[in-house]
């Protein structure tokens, strides 16, 4: 019974487990035996403690439930290890000993990489994309990237309807570590005003400018969605010329991030900005019906590629369409930011 193995990588992501589901249901249908590997190459390689546990048989009893589920059954991790050429040659003997004959690696670039010099090794790896930012220029979307701009309308859709109850601009930041992706799209989705993102330069002054224009045009409840990379592409500013002796006391030493922006917009226009860091609860909510469709068809396609033999290929979705391509072209695609869509959301 030939044998293939699953393993999820990076940081997590909504729709994993859909994923790692899709790939076990797969491998069942077309009689492939499936070995899941936990806590990406890490597992692979015996790291981590409780080592023997990390590697083990995966069936239709294991994935029962499991699609639905946020996070990743299968753990995570970042293996740094991984870019040493001894220990790749190290992670494919060991998969050549447990007589695998293809890999599925859900995961972000950084893995697709690690794949990547695997199959350089001879070992079949196919690359499901996992990572909440979007940011793989070859697909149109990532697994995940729809669970978290749900999770992140449904929060500032909330965020509004209190500022508006107390008449207070609103700084919420997203994740979007080098892709402002997800503070775009939902800045589209709830009308936010202002969106800041790692794409395109700015600075504290217009955003203040324009946040007292819409504050003294009567819209006291405006919202500022910034990505957590937005912070890169700021132009120098010197924060704490504008605070209190308090507030240089609270933020002294800080980097600029959302809470000292938001205490700064404050003193520079006068409105009574508040901040919001969504955060991790981004990665961990239930994966949306999108997601899991994505997760279902990548999982298909995979298993159907590593049965004929073919690797060193990544799944995407074009067009509304699932589609593979080889993990060099992948890789070396580059991206094109919505800098339309972004300058008019800063100019409405």
């Amino acid at each position: 019974m030939p044998k293939i193995a699953v393993l999820t990588s990076g940081g997590d992501s909504p729709g994993m487990n859909a994923a790692v589901t899709s790939v076990a249901r797969n491998a069942a249908y077309y009689g492939l035996e499936l070995i899941g590997i936990k806590r990406g190459y890490n597992g692979l390689l015996g790291l981590q403690d409780g080592a023997e546990d990390d590697i083990f048989t995966m069936n239709l009893d294991t994935v029962l439930d499991l699609a639905d589920l946020p996070g990743t059954y299968l753990r995570t991790a970042r293996c740094e290890q991984f870019h040493d050429p001894k220990v790749r040659e190290e992670a494919a003997r060991n998969l050549k000993k447990l007589d695998v004959v293809g890999l599925v690696v859900i995961g972000g670039d950084g893995s697709f990489r690690g794949a990547q010099s695997l199959c350089q090794l001879g070992i079949p790896c196919i690359g499901i994309p996992g990572t909440i930012d979007n940011d793989l220029p070859y697909t149109e979307m990532t697994l995940g990237y729809d669970t978290a701009v749900n999770c992140d309308v449904e929060a500032v859709r909330a965020i509004r309807a209190t500022s508006r109850s107390h008449d207070r601009p609103a700084v919420v930041e997203v994740m979007g570590r080098n892709c402002g992706d997800i503070a775009l799209s939902t800045a589209e989705a709830t009308g936010s005003e202002i969106v800041l993102v790692p794409e395109m330069p700015w600075s504290v002054e217009e955003v203040a400018v324009r946040l007292k224009k819409l504050v003294d045009s009567g819209n006291t409840r405006a919202t500022i969605v910034v990505a957590e990379g937005a912070y890169a592409s700021m132009k120098p500013f010197d924060a704490y010329s504008y605070l209190s002796p308090f507030g240089k006391q609270v933020f002294q030493g800080q980097s600029m991030n959302a809470n000292l922006l938001a205490s700064t917009l404050k003193h520079m226009t006068h409105a009574e900005a508040r901040a919001t860091v969504i955060g991790y609860t981004q990665r961990g909510c239930q994966p949306t019906a999108r997601d899991c469709t994505f997760a279902f068809e990548a999982g298909n396609m995979a298993v159907v590629l590593l049965k004929n033999g073919i690797g060193n290929q990544v799944i995407g979705t074009r067009n509304n369409r699932t589609f593979h391509t080889s993990i060099d072209t992948a890789l070396c695609e580059t991206r094109n930011f919505k800098e339309s869509l972004y300058n008019l959301i800063n100019s409405l």
